[in-house]
């Protein structure tokens, strides 16, 4: 368990901080950037919960999901392959199949009740949608830069296919939560153009 008895350390106060694996990297690591990414979609997941109402499935969903985020950004602080990292990973907490897989089946049941899609959608509808098509944005980007940082490292292959199902799951979360796809705000391609 973790015990974090002080906020502040100082530790990063030169632009440094500390992976899983006790490296010491820039603030700006390409790393670092993806499991804060990961961070930023946790918060916003947090907001959309602010919007779920009496909707305790919806709202258990989302509380899973932001537990599996701080695994994923826990699977990202701790580095696969290299020696010193090996010693320290033999604890290292790592996105595993169950997660994604719970993902799918989640997207799966929820897209079944769902109003067919005529046309691409702008985020919008409820402000519980709307938060959710924010968070599938930024889990987007934090994909972008868990697939760029593998170009350069090893990282878990199920941490890729986990964020990857994720803002498919948002998305169809999002539908959902407009009333079954009912109250989605649609694109008018090319509408405002005269």
């Amino acid at each position: 368990m973790v015990e974090l008895n002080r906020i502040y350390t100082r530790g990063g106060d030169a632009g440094q901080t500390s992976l899983g694996s006790g490296d010491r990297v820039a603030k700006h690591d390409l790393r670092v950037a993806a499991y804060g990414t990961v961070d930023e979609t946790n918060a916003t997941l947090g907001l959309a919960r602010l919007h779920t109402g009496e909707d305790r499935e919806t709202d258990e969903m989302l509380a899973r999901i932001q537990n599996d985020l701080f695994d994923l950004g826990a699977d990202l602080c701790t580095p696969e392959g290299d020696a010193r990292a090996a010693r320290k990973q033999e604890g290292a907490l790592r996105i595993v199949p169950e997660q994604v897989d719970r993902l799918e089946q989640e997207i799966d049941t929820l897209n079944e009740s769902l109003a067919p899609l005529t046309s691409f959608i702008l985020p919008g509808g409820t402000a519980a949608a709307a938060h959710l098509h924010m968070a599938r944005t930024i889990a987007r980007r934090a994909e972008r830069l868990m697939t760029e940082l593998a170009t350069h490292e090893d990282i878990n292959p199920n941490a890729l296919k986990y964020i990857n199902r994720l803002s498919d799951h948002l998305f169809v979360l999002g539908r959902h939560l407009n009333d079954g796809g009912r109250a989605d705000v649609l694109w008018k391609p090319g509408q405002n153009r005269q």
